[in-house]
């Protein structure tokens, strides 16, 4: 391999880590790869390779790094999506191999964030990866699946994909984290989607659309976390299901903090600071309008 209230800071003492830092960092990364389900330069590749529809060809290219394993293990990866919408990946691997869908996303970030203009220097991308690059090569992969996916991946010969796709790894590191954290809390696939939306942090439409749960599900969702005392009759967030939302939250970034620990706060936050122009390079052209983050 290649390799939200605010939380409390971690105990002093060897191997320890502010889980504010954690936090920034968590959400720096998140934001800096959230681009490639948004741009138009991803559907565009995947029509490329014979598949115009938004949903299988999500699917494949985030899928692309497992290699051509079947839906259900899709399913199993990405956690909150039902069945009936990742049952419709079949056929993506007949399209193109799950190699040609790596590279077509790879030619999708690159001419995404060249478009909308991301600048960064020679020497602040050779300083990102000197800090990101020791934490993807000495990261835990153990249970992480879509992390240790992506950490197999040949980085491209564009610095700014290579660094990108770093940025991929610790992402879905965190993500299969917050899948086990989901699962501790006995919070199933549908039933943290709902709770998820009823943070607002994801339109509810667009969660139902993407992730396909039906009406029965869905009110089967809510009823339970209406029975937990997380949502009102009315499926509104309450008070406890926002602090369980939060305490999901901390408990994913307490799980992170050995990932980050080896750079430390000072430097975790640097990294935050250095990828922060791709983010704001796709805010300034309205890429995240349509998730209400323009």
């Amino acid at each position: 391999m290649h390799q939200d209230s605010t939380p409390a800071s971690a105990d002093a003492g060897e191997g320890s880590m502010d889980l504010e830092a954690v936090r920034e960092i968590s959400q720096a990364i998140s934001a800096a790869h959230l681009f490639i389900y948004l741009a138009p330069e991803t559907a565009q590749e995947a029509a490329a390779l014979g598949v115009t529809e938004r949903g299988p060809a999500y699917l494949a290219f985030r899928s692309a790094a497992m290699g051509a394993v079947p839906w259900q293990v899709t399913l199993a990866a990405f956690y909150n999506f039902s069945p009936r919408a990742v049952r419709a990946m079949d056929g993506v691997w007949d399209a193109a191999p799950p190699a040609r869908w790596q590279d077509a996303r790879f030619r999708a970030a690159g001419r995404a964030m060249r478009r909308v203009g991301v600048r960064l220097t020679d020497g602040e991308l050779a300083e990102a990866r000197s800090l990101l690059d020791p934490v993807v090569a000495g990261a835990d992969y153990a249970g992480k699946v879509l992390a240790a996916a992506n950490a197999s991946v040949a980085l491209p010969a564009d610095p700014l994909v290579a660094l990108w796709q770093q940025i991929t790894v610790v992402r879905e590191w965190r993500g299969d984290a917050h899948s086990v954290v989901l699962a501790d809390n006995g919070l199933g696939p549908c039933d943290c989607l709902v709770l998820h939306t009823a943070m607002g942090r994801l339109p509810i439409a667009l969660a139902r659309t993407t992730r396909q749960w039906n009406d029965e599900e869905w009110a089967a969702a809510t009823q339970r976390l209406v029975a937990r005392g997380w949502l009102d009759a009315d499926g509104r967030i309450t008070a406890a299901g926002t602090a369980a939302r939060e305490r999901v939250e901390a408990q994913t970034d307490e799980h992170c903090a050995p990932l980050w620990s080896p750079l430390g706060p000072t430097s975790t936050r640097r990294l935050a600071a250095l990828i922060a122009p791709i983010t704001e390079a796709f805010t300034a052209a309205g890429t995240f309008d349509a998730i209400g983050g323009g």
